[in-house]
């Protein structure tokens, strides 16, 4: 199974020493025999139809309503690809994207930041969502949220602060606002580099959230589950 890594930004320079960029964290989280991961950076090139069996978008410091062509372009990709029948992931930006673009709305949520890990409860579990689970935990960090989802879409999971934390579109679409890439050392190194913008308030709170259990790998095998149905 080909799957194409979308990737729509990098780690911070500093970071990438101790936490690794991008195509490592995803590589680990859906390792597996019988995944081939390849990689694009969108930004400066669009992929080929076909390029991938599936697709994976990940997280970006940008926001999906940037003017930016990249951005554009990545999403009437995917608009070909979907209506092509092939399998979509979005992860964070890439869950924005999938809403924005296709008929909803994205815009920096009236809670501001969302940082640290947060518990997701599961609203409805698709065949994939195998082993089940009524909630699981994530590591989060955006300011934005999905407002308005597109037609046909439903929601699969939500939380305090998110009520759209992910949702599926048929059955080849399929999104989570949460980081099952990221690990708790490099949340903390995001929250410290982004103390000032995030407040003391939650700053500490993003902080005293790492001391719950996360479920990175749960969240990973749903995914490679996803990929590999139908």
């Amino acid at each position: 199974m080909r799957v194409l890594l979308l990737q729509t930004d990098n780690v911070l320079e500093p970071f990438q020493a101790d936490h690794g960029d991008y195509p490592a964290m995803f590589g680990a989280l859906l390792s597996a025999p019988d995944v081939q991961l390849s990689v694009l950076d969108v930004r400066h090139g669009t992929p080929i139809p076909g390029a991938g069996d599936a697709y994976v978008i990940t997280g970006s410091r940008h926001s999906v309503y940037d003017d930016l062509p990249w951005i554009r372009n990545l999403a009437d990709f995917l608009k070909t690809e979907i209506h092509a029948g092939r399998k979509v992931v979005g992860i964070c930006f890439g869950h924005q994207l999938l809403a924005h673009f296709f008929g909803g709305e994205v815009r920096p949520a009236p809670v501001g930041w969302e940082v640290g890990v947060k518990e997701t409860e599961v609203c409805a579990a698709p065949a994939w969502m195998d082993p089940r689970a009524s909630s699981f935990n994530l590591i989060s960090s955006h300011k934005d949220q999905v407002q308005r989802l597109p037609e046909g879409a439903t929601v699969i999971a939500r939380s305090a602060n998110c009520p759209v934390a992910g949702f599926v579109v048929g059955e080849n679409v399929i999104t989570f606002q949460g980081h099952p890439e990221f690990h708790k050392g490099y949340s903390r190194a995001l929250m410290n580099h982004r103390r000032e913008i995030l407040g003391d308030e939650k700053f500490a709170q993003g902080v005293q959230s790492l001391d719950q259990p996360t479920d990175q790998e749960l969240v990973g095998r749903w995914i490679t589950r996803f990929l590999r149905a139908g």
